[in-house]
């Protein structure tokens, strides 16, 4: 990726693009390529369609995440707690709210992806049920495998293991059993490599409009994601933090080919109220 910019992280009430072209749900191809011009800084804007939005809603609480305990995409639970429930719904219903009470120049969300992980699917199956959307499950979005450490606390993981904790946040080794941020960069990016490839293909097909897609996922996993689009250092991940049930939307144009151009962050880790 390249000519990453990093947009304002706030709300976008009733805004329009540069070129005055309402961008909504029901947006239609624009008539001339000049009036799709979305990006200052993109040397081939003509070469691109329209842009893909990705909404990246991390899960609600569970008891493992209150006891901040590590939780990894190795096993299949914990499942939301009580309070995850009522996140997860109101994470629904910030993502339904895109379009149409907040970021209302952004097309609605219309695809909903899910790591395969139990609070994941579950807090999906309620931004499905609002948006009226099947919900998929993409393995890639998993959370990191935490191998030995799951379970663990940071405190007893320094007991057990000294350094080791800091230094795989810091992207120098493997969790022991587990993965390295790099490696979960690797898969969870692919999957914006795929959703760019499939919405330029869909464009070129004759309908060449803005898209919205939800991916619920884990929270190292939604901060590999950002971290790749904006071309950090691995080391460097461990700054970005997306809170329980929080959305953070990233804006990816894509050429015509599939390939992605540039990729800029909208806003990071929106909270539920």
């Amino acid at each position: 990726m390249s000519d990453t910019q990093v947009e304002p992280a706030v709300p976008h009430h009733g805004h329009r693009y540069d070129d005055g072209t309402d961008l909504g749900a029901d947006a239609t191809p624009a008539s001339s390529p000049n009036a799709r011009v979305q990006s200052p800084f993109s040397p081939d804007e003509e070469d691109l369609v329209a842009p893909l939005f990705v909404v990246l809603v991390r899960h609600g609480v569970t008891e493992m995440t209150t006891s901040r305990r590590m939780s990894g995409g190795g096993v299949p639970g914990p499942s939301l707690s009580a309070a995850g429930k009522v996140q997860a719904a109101k994470a629904a219903d910030l993502v339904y709210g895109i379009g149409r009470r907040t970021w209302t120049h952004l097309p609605h969300v219309t695809r909903v992806l899910a790591s395969p992980i139990v609070r994941t699917q579950e807090t999906a199956a309620a931004l499905g049920r609002r948006i009226g959307a099947h919900v998929e499950t993409e393995e890639r979005l998993r959370e990191v495998e935490f191998g030995a450490w799951e379970g663990l606390t940071v405190a007893e993981i320094v007991e057990r293991d000294g350094d080791a904790i800091h230094a795989w946040r810091r992207a120098e080794t493997l969790a022991p059993g587990g993965e390295s941020l790099p490696q979960v960069g690797e898969r969870v990016s692919a999957v914006l490599t795929d959703l760019a490839r499939e919405h330029a293909a869909e464009c070129l097909g004759g309908r060449d409009v803005p898209r919205g897609v939800a991916l619920v996922s884990h929270a190292v996993a939604i901060k590999s994601a950002v971290g790749v689009a904006l071309g950090m250092p691995a080391s460097h991940w461990g700054a970005i933090w997306p809170s329980p049930a929080s959305s953070t939307i990233l804006q990816v144009r894509a050429h015509r080919d599939g390939t992605i151009a540039e990729t800029h962050l909208l806003c990071l880790g929106v909270p539920v109220e």
